[in-house]
């Protein structure tokens, strides 16, 4: 193939040791004012903001090389499929799969759950089996397998969480039986910052010859994440998530499983053959991977890829580790303030209610101050029903967030109470 004839912006980066401050520079939106104040962004678990290397691929993708991928057999369009590819195996080194095979490429997290509702579990649940999921699922790990459910005859079963937002494990243990075709759970809970024992779940499921799907969404920008160490069947992402574009994601699933499954959705680029006849279906992982895809930001999620490869995990789990316990009891130590979610394993996620007051409205406020965070029920409403509240504030922390940047958050939380007091 030839070489391009416009330079690529280079987006590998060698293990750099970790400082906060060369990392927030590079991420040209936290320079920005927010009426007039510094951003102090920490809306990180809605999505997270992204890096310049990611900017650029996206960038250069359209300056230089913007072309449908896999079938043309010119210039842009070889130059196109190469770096779209590309990614596939950086995605296989960053979740450790044995496989590039294993790696489909989906619009994200959402996406890939409903695709193994509707492929693996048309396959395998039939009338009067179960799928169990928890009861701090987000709405994407919960309605897939309600429709799924709804289509069969099969029954949806909930393990149950408890007062300080922790799984209850023996419920879980008691709820698998015969009938059991399917467990998915989130890897960490978006609403309440719980990581999960997921690898202990799935052994637990596999004892059973269940199979485990992991939403991994909310996991992947915190930790490192080796699927086959975890022995998951399935793992999905967001790349939005992991700062990377929106629109973009992963669905890992185990060869064996993957190659038994019917295609999700039908069109151009998962097929061998076409007749009005009969259609033949293309090998994995294109099998999955109808139409047009998302080429810009597949190509930016790469570049999202090698940032977060080139970080020292070790420093970083450190730094959000002491960060998030900062940010935990400068928030709790707020009269009338309330922490929902005190797992003890938690990652990144401070949610909170205050009494007598609307979470939209703290979260109005403290707008006027430059802070985002996030209000509402985060798309996880049954968590809210557990704890009897309509809905929280979020602060969700990202790997560029400082102990400064929560002392202003603390300022207006203050600065909230004196308005409503």
């Amino acid at each position: 193939m030839m070489s391009i004839d416009v330079e690529r912006p280079s987006s590998h980066n060698r293990t750099r040791s970790f400082s906060v401050e060369d990392l927030r520079a590079l991420f040209p939106i936290l320079q920005v004012k927010v009426r007039g104040k510094n951003l102090v962004y920490l809306d990180n678990a809605a999505t997270t903001q992204k890096p310049e290397a990611v900017i650029a691929q996206i960038d250069w993708y359209y300056r230089h090389i913007n072309a449908n991928i896999h079938r043309g057999v010119h210039y842009l369009s070889e130059e196109a499929t190469a770096a779209y590819e590309s990614v596939r195996r950086k995605a296989q080194r960053f979740l450790n799969a044995a496989s590039e095979k294993e790696i489909i490429f989906v619009r994200g997290t959402t996406e890939a759950i409903n695709l193994v509702a509707a492929s693996f579990g048309t396959m395998s649940v039939t009338s009067g089996d179960e799928v169990v999921i928890s009861g701090m699922e987000h709405h994407s790990n919960i309605v897939p397998w309600q429709m799924l459910c709804e289509r069969t005859g099969a029954h949806l079963k909930v393990v149950p969480v408890n007062d300080n937002g922790e799984l209850e494990i023996e419920e879980f243990v008691r709820l698998l039986s015969p009938r059991t075709k399917m467990v998915a759970v989130t890897h960490v809970s978006n609403a309440l910052g719980t990581v999960n024992p997921v690898k202990e779940l799935i052994r637990l499921s596999h004892e059973h010859g269940i199979p485990v799907l992991v939403d991994g969404a909310q996991a992947v920008a915190h930790q490192r994440v080796d699927v086959r160490d975890l022995d998951c069947d399935f793992y999905t992402l967001s790349a939005h998530k992991m700062y990377g574009p929106t629109g973009f994601g992963v669905l890992y699933g185990k060869e064996a499983l993957l190659r038994a499954m019917p295609p999700y959705q039908g069109g151009g680029d998962m097929i061998r053959s076409v007749t009005f006849e009969k259609t033949l279906f293309a090998d994995l992982p294109h099998k999955f991977e109808a139409g047009t895809p998302n080429i810009a930001d597949g190509i930016g999620f790469g570049a999202a890829l090698e940032f977060l490869e080139s970080l020292d995990w070790t420093a970083v789990t450190r730094y959000e580790h002491d960060l998030l316990e900062y940010a935990t009891e400068k928030i709790s130590s707020i009269a009338g303030l309330r922490v929902i979610g005190t797992a003890r394993e938690k990652a990144g996620v401070v949610s909170f209610v205050m009494d007598d007051i609307h979470p939209h409205d703290i979260g109005t406020i403290l707008d006027q101050e430059g802070i985002a965070v996030r209000t509402g029920h985060h798309c996880a409403q049954p968590v809210m029903a557990r704890f009897g509240i309509p809905a929280t504030v979020r602060v969700s922390l990202g790997l560029y967030n400082t102990k400064s940047e929560i002392d202003v958050l603390a300022k207006g939380i203050l600065k909230v109470k004196e308005v409503f007091h």
